[in-house]
């Protein structure tokens, strides 16, 4: 109980710190310009991004984090953090940002993971998917063959599309709807791919069990949608823990990267202001203090 305790006033420290920190750059930023709106927005929006990394990086809160039971209590109470400063509504979310399959770790230094590959098509047929969209997969993540020995077509058509890696889900959105229009087939919609696929280049990747969603667990594992559920609910510092087959941990362990504790975290900035709206999203690694995989939809 004590333990708990000191868990819950340290994340009360870090919403109440992070709060008071975003809100003090906000300040300054209204006394020294009321330009045009949109410019403006745009600098506050950058502001904000700026203030929430530079508290990232300086928090004794994520330095404290140092086990799985750590890292779930200090989720547990910073998953959704609101608050407003002047008239600009923000809100923060964080969450593990190793709790989906990198759908790049199919390749190995640009060789295919057969084993993994299996168990993916396996996992679309199971959806009515064809593996024919593995295909587009991974030549998407192939790089630039002087021979044009493609698997798919993608690049008939789409010749300027990258190919190191998938990069983002707009980029994967592309492959989607190629799949989609090409082999005329609506079947994609069967799976929730926000909740399935993680798109860096990071070769070191590895799903937290802790995280994983049930998506992930089912595609892993091979099990129904229900055990995935419940799988995905658990918490685990062991394979021990897991009421798994040998067959099963098998996977885990040889097939996937898998982990019970890794302290990344994936931070959503919703920032609002009259009309204006913009969504910053990054991975930060807790270890490094190092953010990465930037997005911005303004």
């Amino acid at each position: 109980m004590q333990r708990k305790a000191i868990a819950l006033l340290i994340t009360l420290l870090f919403i109440m710190l992070i709060t008071i920190s975003v809100g003090a750059g906000l300040k300054q930023l209204n006394q020294a310009s009321d330009y045009v709106k949109d410019e403006k927005f745009l600098f506050q929006s950058s502001v904000i991004l700026n203030d929430t990394l530079d508290f990232l990086k300086n928090s004794q809160e994520l330095n404290d984090i140092n086990s799985s039971d750590d890292f779930s209590a200090f989720l547990a109470q910073t998953s959704f953090i609101p608050f407003q400063s002047h008239n600009i509504k923000i809100t923060i979310k964080i969450s593990s940002a190793r709790s989906k399959f990198n759908v790049n770790n199919l390749m190995d230094n640009k060789v295919p993971n057969i084993k993994r590959i299996n168990i993916l098509k396996e996992y679309f047929a199971n959806h009515m998917i064809s593996s024919s969209f593995v295909d587009i997969l991974l030549d998407s993540m192939g790089g630039i063959k002087e021979d044009l020995s493609y698997e798919s077509s993608i690049f008939e058509e789409k010749p300027e599309l990258f190919r190191d890696y998938i990069s983002s889900y707009k980029h994967f959105s592309e492959l989607k709807d190629f799949y989609k229009s090409y082999y005329n087939d609506d079947s994609l919609k069967n799976i929730d791919f926000k909740n399935l696929f993680y798109f860096t280049n990071d070769k070191e990747y590895k799903v937290d069990l802790n995280y994983a969603t049930a998506e992930v667990w089912e595609m892993m594992i091979g099990c129904d949608k229900a055990k995935a559920i419940e799988l995905s609910e658990g918490s685990y510092d062991s394979f021990d823990d897991l009421a798994l087959s040998m067959q099963e941990i098998d996977v885990l362990k040889h097939k996937f990267k898998t982990s019970f504790f890794e302290p990344y975290i994936y931070v959503v900035i919703n920032i609002e202001q009259n009309k204006n709206n913009a969504i910053i999203s990054f991975e930060y690694d807790m270890r490094r203090k190092k953010g990465s995989n930037f997005v911005y939809e303004i």
